[in-house]
């Protein structure tokens, strides 16, 4: 991991943005270390989301975590995918064909996580190597097949916030079933990109004990702030 720059904000919090070989990412410091660790996922181009991220950063910093994000593969201006970009033509023309589309988020999603789950660890390994990072360790948000194939492999992982705004490749629905650390799920009832009731089959599949669907009304950007803060408390109760 290589520091490339780094600011203070106006909350005091440190922002340092970092490679790790070829992939660019942000760590969020709070004021006061060593901290928890949360991971923001996002569904890829990091210099779009950075508003986004920055203020759920600042969010997380204000409860006391280090937060830190790393650029999808095939994202942003990372090499793309001629593959992932046929398939996303396909997906985007088949539901508004209202065709089946299983076979293309599996084509779409599957080799994304087999990509992004090594780089999220390999970007875990070194932020746990700073003495400013403790642990325990979250992760937040992002493409929710990505979150589940960490919840299941990553067991420094302790508790995750999921949002439920993108496809799941129906295999994986058995690897849900196997993820036992505590869960909170956001759901946009109203949200024009996915399927309402694979999403509600999906929090039902989860095999733990303590899980939360928060659902509200409203489309895919449309997540109201005191989602965002149920999920903070959230995040306070298991990692603080």
């Amino acid at each position: 991991m290589r520091f490339t720059s780094e600011q203070r904000l106006d909350d005091g919090s440190l922002e340092r943005e970092f490679t790790l070989g070829e992939i660019p990412g942000i760590l969020w410091m709070p004021t006061s270390a060593p901290a928890p660790l949360i991971l923001l996922g996002h569904p890829g181009g990091l210099s779009k989301m950075y508003p986004r991220l920055a203020g759920r950063a600042r969010h997380s910093a204000a409860n006391g975590f280090a937060a830190a994000t790393i650029e999808l593969p095939g994202s942003g201006d990372r090499t793309r995918s001629a593959d992932a970009e046929q398939a996303r033509a396909d997906l985007h023309r088949a539901l508004a064909a209202g065709e089946p589309v299983d076979e293309i988020v599996d084509r779409l999603v599957l080799p994304l996580v087999e990509k992004a789950v090594p780089e999220w660890q390999a970007t875990l390994d070194a932020l746990l190597l700073l003495p400013e990072i403790s642990g325990p360790v979250g992760y937040s948000g992002g493409v929710i097949a990505i979150g589940i194939r960490l919840a299941l492999v990553e067991p420094r992982i302790a508790a995750a916030g999921l949002f439920a705004g993108s496809f799941v490749p129906r295999a994986m629905f058995d690897e849900a079933r196997q993820v036992t650390i505590p869960l909170h799920v956001l759901l946009q009832w109203d949200d024009e990109g996915n399927d309402r009731q694979l999403a509600l089959d999906l929090f039902d599949a989860f095999g733990s004990q303590e899980k939360t669907l928060h659902a509200n009304m409203g489309g895919h950007t449309g997540v109201p702030q005191f989602a965002g803060d149920d999920v903070a408390r959230f995040f306070v109760r298991h990692l603080s």
